[in-house]
């Protein structure tokens, strides 16, 4: 199995499941199940196994390496519960799409902090970008050598279960071996745009979203059904409705009778159906069930740096500028430092919530510290202050002024179909009571995210940038790159 791994000082356990899923490590071509309907390009598995075992497989890794002397202090945080008994145990979280953009900063924060940290993780996202001719601005690490990073650097490691959670029999097998006390759930396909690609895009997004959470809840209610579900949800469930956005619920009164209802959603893509199903479903089971759940809304999130991923740059985490999978706030700031305009998409009206990424791991972390009880399905909008896009685009003109950056803005076509000036006001409470101290977007912050884009700008890949996926033309594919 040395294919698995880069030739550095670390050792590997590795067990495998029956059912078919590949592992890649960096950026490399791998072989992905036809079925997904994504065009991929096939390894020669002849030389990976007997014959008698061609078919593809699940692997469970577990990394750890020789500590160095550079280490990173850890803060103090809830990591630990007490049992009935009167004893107390580290908690174990699972972080199921581990290797991502929120996902992995999580994964290295609660670390720090002490928790038992495992990743559940197919890998699926860095094949996207090998498909669509996409990069990160920031230079990406091999799973495996992240882990083996973090571990030498902090003496602590995290586990590893390379494989899809859309086959139960691996997410068993995973669920079994690690015993987590909670699982977070970042493990979708998130992007609105890529979902819009085309048809098998579509569904592949809805199955792998909505098969994948489901496979989670079954999971919790065979193994561990006193964990507590973790979800990553979005605010775009709610969509643009012209009243005040509560968190999950509302109370109408309707011919003289009241009650308190799930909030009304109104998707706008088939990424955010995705989430609508997800939080129906949970909700479901929640109260079938006994599970306990945490529904996270989340608005828009920027910025790159955490505590953890600045301790070296094998830690480095994603920063997409790109029109499939960049958000606004990063995309702006990569356009001034390379002197393109900013594309401010129609009108320019349209408000959502933001947050630093800062605010994701810390939200994460106090939705773990104070779970939901049996049988409670708990909604929290997460973001921590409203923005347009022309907002964003004049406080990233000003910021680029102060650093001699001529920041120009233009109005492109809305590839997307929704309202360009509407009223928005959403409520963010509950997770402020909780402990929240938010990182607030501030001039220093938008210097940093500047600077960072100039510091990278030889990774920019100007074509990158200009929307190319059409919410009402859904079917016209980009080029997509065969290895």
């Amino acid at each position: 199995m040395a294919h698995l791994v880069s030739s550095t000082s670390c050792s590997l356990k590795i067990s495998t499941t029956n059912k078919a899923f590949p592992q890649r490590s960096g950026h490399g071509p791998t072989a992905f199940p036809s079925s997904w309907g994504l065009q991929s390009s096939r390894i020669p598995y002849e030389s990976l196994v007997s014959r008698r075992e061609k078919h593809q497989r699940n692997f469970i890794v577990q990394s750890t390496a020789v500590p160095l002397n550079q280490q990173v202090p850890t803060q103090a945080g809830s990591s630990s519960y007490q049992h009935s008994n009167g004893s107390t145990k580290m908690q174990r979280v699972m972080i199921i799409g581990g290797d991502g953009y929120c996902g992995w900063a999580t994964a290295l924060h609660l670390s720090n902090k002490g928790y038992q940290v495992a990743i559940v993780d197919s890998l699926v996202r860095r094949l996207f970008d090998h498909q669509l001719g996409l990069d990160s601005l920031t230079p990406i690490a091999s799973i495996h050598n992240r882990l083996r990073r973090w571990k030498s650097i902090t003496g602590k490691n995290i586990e590893l279960y390379i494989g899809d959670i859309c086959d139960f029999e691996f997410l068993a097998e995973s669920f079994n071996s690690f015993e987590p006390d909670a699982v977070v759930h970042f493990g979708e396909q998130r992007s609105a745009p890529y979902s819009m690609i085309d048809r098998s895009r579509a569904v592949f997004t809805q199955h792998n979203n909505v098969i994948g959470t489901l496979n989670v809840l079954f999971a919790i209610k065979e193994f561990r059904e006193e964990c507590h579900l973790v979800k990553l949800g979005t605010m775009g469930e709610y969509g643009t409705p012209n009243i005040d956005i509560e968190e999950g619920y509302i109370t109408i009164t309707h011919n003289g009778r009241t009650d308190t209802l799930p909030y009304p959603k109104q998707a706008s893509s088939f990424y955010h159906l995705s989430k609508v199903h997800d939080s129906h479903n949970i909700a479901f089971t929640c109260k079938a069930w006994g599970i306990r759940a945490t529904d996270l809304n989340q608005g828009v999130v920027y910025g790159v740096r955490t505590d953890e991923t600045e301790l070296h740059e094998e830690l480095n985490n994603r920063f997409d500028y790109d029109g499939v999978f960049g958000t606004a706030l990063n995309r702006f700031c990569v356009q001034a430092a390379v002197g393109h305009p900013l594309t401010v998409y129609g009108k320019g009206g349209q408000t959502r919530g933001y947050l630093d990424i800062r605010d994701t791991v810390q939200c994460v972390e106090l939705a773990i510290a104070n779970p939901a009880n049996p049988g409670e399905f708990r909604v929290f909008n997460q973001f921590t202050e409203q923005f347009s896009v022309n907002q964003l685009a004049a406080l990233v003109t000003k910021a680029g002024a102060k650093l001699g950056l001529d920041v120009q803005t233009t109005n492109v076509p809305n590839p997307r179909v929704e309202a360009e000036e509407h009223y928005y006001n959403a409520k963010h409470t509950k997770l402020i009571d909780l402990g929240l101290q938010p990182h607030l977007l501030s001039d220093s912050l938008l210097d940093s995210l500047l600077n960072f884009a100039i510091k990278y700008e030889d990774r920019i890949d100007k074509k990158q940038i200009m929307p190319s996926i059409s919410w009402k033309k859904v079917g016209v594919k980009p080029k997509t790159v065969v290895a």
